[in-house]
């Protein structure tokens, strides 16, 4: 068995770790290995564990330290997960463009990934707004998972959310989207707004735009 992670019992452990933009500097520690300094083409502490589990793998299996540290400087993930769609601009109504943002998307539906992902972003991008579009999925983890969704969606500058994704699931009393919305505005930090999901892109548009 090897551990790995932060701690200092960690077989194979990463320090010194630091986010640069969008991807994550730090250095690998491993038994009778020298010190491994990496570059992971992907944002957020929860993406240095991930790797550091790919390491360990490879380390066993005899992978060269040059291969390792190719490999995760060229990872472009998985599929919805912190994909990035680039530069948008924003315009005003008279066509003029008055500044950017960027689109990412992330599938993430429980509140444990939904702050890990937004952690990355703050990581990556620290002196930016956020901005979260957000479809709660089934009626059972939105109420059992409400008072965290409420924590984790407070903190933000600014929120949409569409109706909750039922999935088959008989809708239940209070958790809803409409009232994540008002406990998530009653923290005081923004009000969220409610719309059907084909009105988010212009729900997103308009926040933008303010």
């Amino acid at each position: 068995m090897i551990g790995y992670g932060f701690s200092s019992d960690a077989q194979v452990r990463a320090i010194d770790v630091r986010a640069v933009g969008a991807q994550m500097a730090f250095t690998i520690l491993r038994p009778d290995h020298a010190p491994l300094p990496v570059v992971l083409n992907m944002p957020g502490v929860h993406n240095v564990r991930n790797a550091l589990a790919a390491v360990a793998m490879a380390t066993v299996v005899g992978v060269s330290d040059k291969a390792i540290v190719q490999g995760l400087a060229e990872f472009r993930g998985v599929g919805r997960r912190f994909t990035q769609y680039g530069e948008c601009p924003v315009r005003n109504a008279e066509g003029q463009v008055t500044g950017y943002f960027r689109l990412v998307d992330d599938y993430g539906h429980h509140p444990h990934e939904m702050a890990a992902t937004l952690a990355a972003v703050r990581g990556a991008w620290p002196d930016k707004r956020v901005i979260v579009a957000f479809q709660p999925h089934r009626y059972t983890r939105t109420r059992d998972c409400f008072d965290e969704f409420v924590k984790v969606l407070a903190d933000l500058e600014g929120l949409v959310l569409a109706e909750v994704y039922p999935a088959g699931e008989t809708p239940i009393e209070g958790a809803t989207s409409e009232a994540l919305a008002k406990a998530i505005a009653a923290c005081g930090q923004h009000r969220p707004v409610v719309v059907p999901l084909e009105k988010v892109p212009e729900a997103i548009r308009q926040m933008v735009q303010d």
